[in-house]
């Protein structure tokens, strides 16, 4: 039996052309990265206390030779952006000699691209943890290790070792308070992976969870990464109180975001719940303002109410909205740019990722489009960014074209100076903010530098941001460090979407001029076993 391991857990690169590296934002507040690895801390709270447990965030910092020659085993793992190095990772562990386990989201959907990890983890590693160290111990050093879908019982889940972050690396640290979600959206593979029966941490355990990064020294920002934090009314409505009163008893250490369904909205006292406990941003999935969409794609709690009124309610609750959307639906009759950008001023909704639709491994969405014969064969192709660039690996039922002139149209009206700090100035006007904002170390330095900066984000963004400025210490000065927030990731979002516009640009040209082609087909398994031997 092994007694002790060095165990070197490594969080693999986003690729760089995506949406959510805001590193212009980063930089100003001194930061490497926006989010810190939860997933992988967690991990590492399950391995045995005997254990030597060191982290390496390619994202903040160099991967060392030294950090190999130290480690017995490596770990690694992420998300579909985070495959390309991932996968690079196994490869120079094998070089290396050096035994490496994959976990994640992506090794869980995609298991065969990482066929050359000696051991995989599938599934949340609550469940199995004990099986693979076991193994492990015992001497095995190649394995598959599953664990059934959406039934972990994560009141069992660990403290995180918030310990092994470099928590000045990163703009907010994220804690968990529930998994899955209720609903049943087509494209999304949050109910695949995790169910749709959102499971809860007690009180305790997050409480628990805050004092740890409290006593380490950490304020500001705490990013709740809940599929669907109202997922479970219930069980929030008991948390929130609590989480009122160690707020109260701290004196407010931490702002928290977090992400929700539309009908958020419709429970003003959960709203004001929310806002009492200083939550101060929330993540919607809008996805398209057109009624058959969103029953197609079953995202029918979208469609009961107006979406103007709900995001209204919640910017006067103190809680502002950042949004997603999605173009490239096979319910789009014709062209739905005009009607997204209606939505998206309508709305004042500053923030709004906006995505081809991509079909992710695992979803209602490629079952559907592969048994249409539909779906391209990605044949473990690199990823070259998020949905931004990388979306539409289907044969869509509109031209192709006319769906990537939508997209760019969008990208375009929303991301000019003039319209992006109007949403802003109306968003300040709204917000009803009732607590203050507490400074911490670096607010003052992160708003000079944003001055100083704000001009390179495109001609004419430096008026239209201090005109905004200007307007919301007149109107509502409480809501000016949410809009100066709001304002510093224009640094990214400006020069961002104009980049992603010239990549569509260049598939658009590309189908003009007869050069792009149709990617080879994803065959059916049925269709592979009647196909003739090479």
């Amino acid at each position: 039996m092994t007694d002790s391991c060095k165990v070197l857990m490594i969080f693999p690169l986003f690729n760089a052309g995506s949406f959510w590296n805001y590193k212009e934002a980063c930089d100003l507040a001194g930061a490497r990265y926006p989010a810190a690895p939860l997933g992988l801390i967690t991990v590492a709270a399950l391995l045995p206390k005997n254990w030597e447990v060191r982290l390496v965030n390619r994202n903040t910092e160099l991967l060392t030779d030294t950090d190999f020659a130290w480690a017995d085993m490596v770990m690694t793992g992420g998300m579909l952006p985070q495959r390309n190095d991932a996968v690079q990772i196994i490869e120079r562990c094998r070089t290396a000699g050096k035994p490496v386990v994959v976990g994640g989201p992506d090794v869980t959907s995609s298991p065969d691209i990482y066929a050359a990890a000696n051991f995989q983890v599938l599934g949340e590693a609550e469940e199995i943890m004990a099986d693979f160290i076991m193994a492990w111990r015992s001497g095995l050093r190649l394995g598959v290790f599953k664990a059934p879908m959406g039934k972990t019982d994560v009141t069992l889940s660990p403290l995180p070792r918030f310990d092994l972050l470099k928590l000045d690396q990163y703009l907010h640290v994220g804690v968990q308070f529930s998994r899955g979600c209720p609903f049943n959206c087509e494209f999304c593979d949050i109910i695949e992976l995790y169910g749709r029966v959102p499971r809860t941490k007690t009180n305790e355990q997050v409480l628990a969870e805050l004092d740890a990064l409290y006593a380490l020294g950490y304020r500001g920002h705490v990013d709740f990464v809940d599929d669907n934090l109202i997922g479970n009314k219930k069980a929030l409505r008991k948390f929130l109180p609590d989480l009122k009163r160690w707020q109260d008893e701290k004196r407010f250490p931490f702002e928290f975001s977090t992400e929700a369904s539309i009908n958020l909205a419709d429970d003003p006292e959960l709203l004001d719940d929310l806002a009492e406990s200083n939550f101060f941003a929330v993540f919607v999935g809008i996805e398209s303002p057109d009624t058959d969409t969103l029953v197609m794609t079953q995202k029918k709690q979208n469609t009961r109410r107006s979406l103007q009124q709900s995001i209204a309610t919640i910017h006067r609750a103190g809680i502002f909205v950042n949004a997603g959307f999605i173009v490239g639906f096979d319910s789009e009759k014709g062209s739905v740019a005009a009607g997204m950008i209606d939505c998206i001023e309508d709305t004042a909704i500053p923030v709004c990722m906006v995505g081809l639709l991509y079909a992710l491994p695992t979803t209602q969405l490629t079952r559907r489009l592969l048994d249409e014969g539909r779906l391209f064969s990605d044949d473990g192709q690199p990823q070259s960014g998020d949905q931004c660039t990388a979306g539409l690996n289907f044969e869509t039922k509109r031209p192709r074209r006319d769906v990537l002139d939508d997209y760019r149209t969008v990208l375009k009206a929303i991301y000019e100076p003039a319209a992006y700090f109007d949403r802003v100035r109306r968003l300040g006007r709204m917000l009803g903010r009732k607590r203050a904002h507490r400074m911490i170390r670096g607010d003052l330095r992160s708003f000079v530098r944003l001055l100083f900066r704000i001009h390179r984000a495109g001609p004419g963004t430096g008026r239209q941001f201090w005109r905004m400025l200007l307007d919301c210490a007149l109107h509502n000065p409480k809501a000016l460090p949410y809009v100066i927030m709001t304002s510093a990731l224009y640094l990214h979002l400006g020069p961002f979407s104009r980049q992603v516009i010239g990549d569509i640009d260049q598939e658009i040209a590309n189908i003009d001029q007869g050069h792009w082609q149709t990617p080879p087909l994803q065959q059916k398994p049925d269709e592979l076993e009647l196909l003739p031997a090479a």
